[in-house]
């Protein structure tokens, strides 16, 4: 039976959609598989590490009917990259087996039972649906999802906090040393939903997110949460466990506002970060009347030293931070100016927006 009959890139397109949670090995062998269940013309390619599933459908030729069955999702990419874009290739199913052609290569791949293939337990009920353009969901995802902490102990930050309510969607990601705040109008109004989606999902949310027309469908349920964009259909478990009371953090009226050109300050933060250390990532920040400095230094007694001219008339003042945190929050804002709100120099900074409420990033300062 000719499972799938299409071209090289049509199918690879359809197999890189849901692979990317797929891990080479695994303790369940039939993990490292891909689910193709065909039902005539259309093949479905689902996959599942336990705790995301990602499906997808494509129109294929092939035979009329229906078959099942998994193969390893990795090996199937990888002959399908060696073959040319434009080639037509087939998959035909061969008792326990599956064979691809494409021109004159042939590839003989060993198959596991679609009944072995564990799929995600839907939840049983989930919340409202509503949408968001695709590439203000990716937006947001990029605004916040660098402030995520990695392997954290504390586990409910090693994700992102989504709250939808009424008619916004906000994402909050904090890792105990910096807290980034992004919010977007939603075009119907919700009841309250708080869910942390973790790490994992978000990534692979960014990866397969596009800044293509059409919109993202969010459902939440209280264990899980669904995405559905194209024709791509996103479950994933979430993170159990209480979020940060996030607005106890976000500083609020700091007394000193500085307006700058976000380029020119990325860039002198780039230059100081040259002179820290791997392990110390410190830059002394230096404000007076018409000048900010910046002044990093490294255990090879190294400097940078880098002034930025500015219009503030305040007191003089001297904080430290981590420059990669900086760094990182700046580069995830594509305004040409930006705010710098502080208050002395053991309160936390806070960047924001210029006319744009719904962006904060919030950086606590370090010792220097």
């Amino acid at each position: 039976m000719i499972v799938v009959q299409s071209t090289q890139d049509k199918l690879l397109a359809a197999l890189q959609a849901v692979s990317g949670i797929v891990e080479r090995r695994h303790t369940m062998p039939v993990l490292a598989n891909v689910l193709l269940r065909k039902e005539d013309g259309l093949v479905q390619l689902t996959t599942s590490d336990l705790e995301i599933q990602i499906r997808t459908q494509a129109e294929l030729g092939g035979d009329a009917g229906t078959y099942a069955t998994t193969v390893g999702a990795r090996k199937l990419i990888d002959i399908l990259r060696t073959l040319p874009p434009e080639q037509k290739v087939t998959i035909e199913a061969q008792q326990s087996k599956l064979v691809l052609k494409g021109g004159k290569s042939r590839f003989t791949l060993q198959t596991l039972p679609a009944e072995d293939f564990p799929l995600v337990q839907q939840a049983p009920s989930f919340g409202p649906a509503f949408s968001v353009p695709q590439k203000v969901f990716k937006s947001l995802l990029g605004q916040v999802s660098f402030a995520m902490a990695v392997q954290d102990i504390r586990y409910y930050l090693n994700g992102i906090l989504f709250v939808a309510e009424g008619k916004t969607l906000s994402l909050v990601a904090t890792d105990g040393h910096r807290l980034a705040f992004s919010s977007a109008a939603l075009e119907v109004e919700v009841p309250k939903q708080e869910v942390i989606l973790p790490r994992k999902t978000v990534l692979e949310l960014q990866r397969l997110l596009s800044q293509a027309e059409g919109d993202v469908e969010l459902q939440f349920a209280s264990n899980q949460a669904r995405f559905s964009f194209g024709a791509l259909e996103f479950i994933s478990k979430l993170v159990e466990g209480k979020f940060p009371d996030y607005h106890r953090v976000i500083p609020r009226q700091h007394p000193h506002v500085l307006l700058l050109g976000r380029q020119p300050l990325l860039a002198a933060l780039q230059r100081a970060a040259l002179m820290t250390s791997d392990k110390f990532k410190g830059v002394r920040l230096s404000l007076e009347p018409g000048v900010l400095r910046l002044v990093a230094h490294n255990a090879e007694q190294e400097e940078a030293l880098d002034e930025l001219d500015i219009e503030y008339q305040g007191p003089m003042m001297e904080m430290g931070f981590n420059v990669s945190y900086l760094i990182e929050g700046l580069s995830s804002m594509a305004q040409e100016m930006v705010r710098l709100e502080l208050a002395d120099s053991n309160a936390s900074a806070l960047l924001t927006i210029p006319e744009h409420e719904s962006y904060k990033y919030v950086v606590m300062p370090m010792r220097i």
